[in-house]
């Protein structure tokens, strides 16, 4: 018995178009043909075709199907390859659901930076913004120290909250009262995480691009005042830092 184009490609739940891709690609032999023309596949084609359908549905890439003829079992390499992908590509999709999760349940915003979904609501746009921009910089022991950061207490929140606020404008007092009232958090952050004073250990990125990046960053989301407010206050707690490591 032997069967068309069409046939073929429903007795293997796929289309023509595959069938003749297949052709081109070299890895499905062409058919004899009846004297009308019209090709005459025979059952080494539709195993070929189902073989090649099975490998393709594990994800091999058709350029990695073997020949016609050619032993499966020499694929050992690629689907070891395969697997480690699809391992990974699992991990990210179980994160993916944890993160929707939380992002559904707290009622988030979609686009909150990966790991701080919970505390999205309590980030001003300027800091969500930035965040997204130091997952780019840096590695992800630095981010997991970021996140226990953020995880603030009230009184460094209401302190962060007053600083999103401030206009550009904003008088002497309240910025020197600000920088005051935020330099404790960063005194315990530099005392927590002593690779703050010195990052390169966890950039994943180099220095300089780094360092060129985050000016750039900072000048364009936060407004003068409240960057005065935040170089003041890592003034203010890096002398402290230095005072209490000097006694």
């Amino acid at each position: 018995m032997t069967w068309s184009t069409r046939e073929l490609a429903d007795l293997a739940g796929t289309t023509t178009n595959t069938i003749r891709y297949y052709h081109r690609l070299g890895l499905l032999d062409e058919p004899e043909r009846r004297i009308n023309g019209y090709k005459q596949y025979r059952v080494p084609h539709l195993v070929r075709l189902l073989r090649i359908r099975r490998v393709a549905a594990l994800g091999v890439p058709l350029s990695q199907v073997p020949p016609v003829g050619a032993d499966t079992r020499s694929m050992v390499d690629v689907l070891q390859t395969l697997d480690a992908e699809l391992e990974e590509r699992i991990e990210l999709l179980k994160q993916a659901r944890t993160d929707i999760d939380v992002i559904l349940r707290e009622d988030a915003p979609a686009d909150a930076p990966a790991g701080f979904v919970s505390v999205a609501s309590q980030l001003s746009e300027a800091d969500s913004s930035i965040l997204h921009i130091y997952a780019q910089l840096y590695n992800e022991d630095a981010m997991a120290d970021l996140r226990r950061m953020v995880d603030m207490d009230d009184a460094a929140r209401t302190v962060g909250d007053e600083i999103a606020a401030l206009p550009a404008d904003a008088d002497e007092t309240t910025r020197q009262r600000l920088a005051e009232q935020l330099a404790p958090t960063l005194v315990q952050n530099l005392i927590d995480y002593p690779w703050l004073s010195d990052p390169d250990g966890h950039l994943s990125k180099s220095r300089h691009l780094t360092q060129q990046t985050l000016i750039e960053a900072v000048g364009e989301l936060y407004d003068p005042a409240q960057i005065d407010v935040l170089t003041r206050a890592g003034a203010i707690a890096r002398e402290k830092v230095r005072a209490s490591r000097a006694a």
